[in-house]
């Protein structure tokens, strides 16, 4: 038991739990301000191309009732409520939208960083042309001698 405790200790210092729950209250105040865009501005305009047609209202009654209103028809007994899911599917798809092009604009603010160059372990030998380690005084192909032949590894990266 002491090890598990000490296991989630880890894990929740690590800040694992924190970037999670600062997530879910990011997640849940983002979920209430798309619900808003969704159902203050953006269905009272679809509504003016389709007729001022209420999604939210659009009900099969399941249990007889003869309302026009889904929260009644809803008090009243059992509804089949697909206007409502059409709404909740525009809410998903511009949530998703959204979420899209905040990512692809957290991604274009992150920084590209040039990879390091790879340190530089070989030099060409001045007489067989063969490449050999930068710190080799004879050439193991020609056996020839490298003593004064010095070659700055800045140079090679040029």
């Amino acid at each position: 038991m002491k090890g598990f405790l000490k296991e989630f200790k880890e894990f929740a210092v690590k800040g694992n739990m924190i970037d999670l729950a600062v997530g879910m209250i990011i997640g849940s105040a983002f979920t209430g301000l798309v619900k808003s865009v969704v159902d203050d501005l953006f269905m009272p305009v679809l509504s003016i191309f389709t007729g001022k047609l209420d999604f939210n209202n659009m009900f099969i009654p399941l249990a007889g009732q003869d309302t026009k209103i889904y929260a009644t028809a809803v008090e009243q007994g059992a509804v089949f409520g697909y206007g409502k899911f059409i709404t909740e599917a525009i809410s998903f798809l511009i949530m998703a939208f959204v979420v899209f092009l905040f990512v692809k604009a957290m991604n274009k603010l992150r920084k590209e960083e040039a990879p390091a160059p790879e340190p530089v372990t070989t030099k060409e030998c001045p007489y067989c042309k063969s490449a050999i380690n930068i710190d080799a005084t004879r050439c193991p192909n020609c056996t020839s001698k490298l003593e004064g032949f010095k070659i700055d590894p800045a140079e090679l990266n040029a």
